[in-house]
């Protein structure tokens, strides 16, 4: 591990140890050394990634889009490769109801103006009805292509919450990979930035120094009410909604209906991001989650 200072003198409770500039210097090259291996490893598993089979599967199966049915191959926009987003979705819920971890993924993917530039495609695909993801991208003033995929199986449909990688050859389509739960986190550089701060992500799970504050459930900072306090209650909306034209005060999730996302794998029980099951509330417990089994999965 680094070294640091232990004197009291210099110590902030819950804080890092003060010390001068060439103790952090020190301190800061030796945990480079850990961070460039780090980075290797993760160049191989990439070149390894490369290296996976591929899976062919019909292109002709129709998704529905802004402009109707069409068949999955249009989505790579006439470029080899494809990544989709699978969002999950609440049957009935209004805009506030929806999956709060797939919209900080597609919030940040909004933009695919460089994976167009390195001939990558992208789209947003979710088992939704049509009818009612439409005015939900109107709302969130998404601009990257959604489609529904409703009843249909992998690796076009299938389960949510994922994402998907696709290789095109002329008329033929092949799945290349496939990731979830943190696996996802590279697509979100807010975690990137948070994990370099002194208190990262403030979640229970963290390896943190003694006297550092409380951590709090995973990704509790995902939804806020209007005043900006992270809530997973009923007053709460995805953050992003808030920047959202007509966003107001909501009391309700609304959700009603059925919660697709199922992913396999996943023990009923057990938190899906965590990959086992969560602490007690306090810590880790997402009071809203639909596979937690302290939640409430119907909002009043």
């Amino acid at each position: 591990m680094p070294t640091a200072p232990s004197d009291p003198t210099v110590s902030l409770p819950g804080r890092p140890p003060v010390a001068d500039l060439a103790t952090w210097q020190a301190a800061r090259d030796e945990l480079l050394v850990r961070e460039k291996a780090h980075t290797r490893e993760g160049d191989a598993i990439a070149a390894a990634r490369r290296r996976l089979p591929m899976v062919e599967f019909d292109p002709t199966v129709e998704v529905t889009g802004a402009d109707g049915p069409v068949p999955f191959l249009d989505l790579f926009q006439g470029r080899d490769e494809l990544v989709v987003y699978k969002h999950m979705w609440w049957d009935g819920a209004p805009h506030q109801g929806q999956c709060e971890g797939c919209t900080t993924t597609a919030w940040v993917l909004r933009d695919a103006v460089y994976l167009n530039a390195r001939g990558v495609s992208f789209a947003i695909l979710t088992t939704g009805r049509w009818e009612e993801v439409a005015p939900y991208v109107e709302f969130m003033g998404y601009t990257q292509p959604w489609y529904s995929v409703r009843d249909l199986a992998e690796p076009v449909g299938g389960d949510m919450g994922y994402v998907t990688c696709f290789l095109r050859d002329g008329d033929r389509a092949f799945l290349t990979y496939s990731t979830t739960g943190r696996g996802n986190e590279p697509v979100m550089g807010a975690f990137g930035l948070l994990d370099m701060t002194p208190y990262g992500r403030r979640e229970g799970w963290q390896d943190d120094p003694e006297g550092w504050p409380e951590g709090h459930g995973p990704c509790w900072y995902w939804r806020s009410d209007a005043d900006g306090n992270a809530t997973w209650g009923p007053t709460g909306r995805p953050v992003p909604q808030w920047t959202r034209p007509g966003a107001t005060p909501v009391q309700t999730l609304g959700r009603q209906g059925d919660h697709h996302w199922r992913a396999p794998g996943v023990l009923r029980g057990q938190c899906r991001w965590l990959g086992r099951a969560p602490r007690p509330i306090g810590r880790e417990h997402l009071p809203h989650c639909p596979e937690c089994p302290a939640s409430r999965q119907v909002e009043p």
